[in-house]
């Protein structure tokens, strides 16, 4: 009976790291198979460990440059979608006008409709007004449904602030620009981070949309996509693996960025 008293007193603790190892075995098997020397053109049956993929990622044609596209196109749309999502978050929060909540409900739309259905209506969009399907319809095309996620993140971040710090600002003789530097910026900050941040994931990992407003430009899931229909080179487990461990570094650096401030204040 001790250990179904333990078990009791552990069960959350078990089911949450159970949980977080269901969700990190794909990034595992991926990691392992980029070590991987497949006989064939499918990296899908462990052969022998090598490390010839790591030494030449960019060995596969066009592959580094579809991941370069991706990256440009991710980063142009988590500035695009940041800059306008902020705004609009500070809108909705601080200003009454009308049509408002229609505003209010119409900006979530894009999170609640499938994306597929979102594609088609912007391909429709995109071929009626003449443009050419490329960099530039695909950069539109994710900032359009990045918004409502950086909308969400920021918008919940505004509407916890307490308006009393600004109103000691202003007391103090700082100018709207100087306080919304010092203290609403700062404040809004995490929010905006974060709405950044999801945004960069979600451009740099869409397929549905950006394959139905590509043309003929090949971003790096796409490319994925092309070449898991005629064989599977070790080296997309490579950047797979690269990018895994750069989002790892980046969240361990701003944990113990955080911890050593709350260290300072204390």
């Amino acid at each position: 009976m001790p250990f179904v008293t333990w078990l009791k007193r552990h069960l959350v603790v078990i089911a949450g790291l159970l949980t977080l190892a269901y969700l990190l075995l794909p990034n595992v098997i991926v990691t392992v198979f980029s070590f991987n020397k497949p006989k064939g053109r499918f990296n899908y049956e462990w052969q022998r460990f090598s490390t010839d993929a790591w030494k030449d990622p960019c060995g596969v044609a066009d592959m580094c440059g579809s991941l370069s596209l991706s990256l440009q196109i991710a980063v142009w749309a988590t500035v695009g979608a940041t800059i306008l999502g902020t705004m609009i978050s500070f809108a909705l929060v601080r200003y009454r006008f009308r049509a408002r909540g229609a505003v209010n409900s119409l900006i979530f739309l894009p999170m609640a409709m499938p994306e597929v259905v979102m594609a088609a209506s912007l391909l429709t969009l995109f071929l009626n007004m003449g443009a050419q399907l490329g960099f530039w319809t695909i950069l539109i095309a994710h900032i359009m449904f990045c918004l409502s996620f950086v909308v969400t993140a920021v918008k919940a971040r505004v509407m916890s602030m307490d308006p009393r710090l600004e109103e000691a600002a202003r007391d103090l003789y700082a100018g709207p620009v100087q306080t919304f530097l010092r203290v609403t910026l700062p404040i809004a900050a995490p929010g905006i981070a974060a709405g950044a941040l999801l945004s960069f994931a979600l451009s740099f990992d869409d397929f549905i949309i950006t394959n139905f407003n590509a043309g003929s430009t090949v971003t790096f899931p796409m490319f994925v996509w092309g070449s898991a229909q005629r064989g599977t080179p070790v080296q997309i487990n490579v950047i797979g693996t690269a990018m895994f461990l750069i989002a790892v570094l980046f969240v361990l650096t701003s944990m113990v960025v955080s911890n050593r401030r709350n260290k300072q204040k204390a």
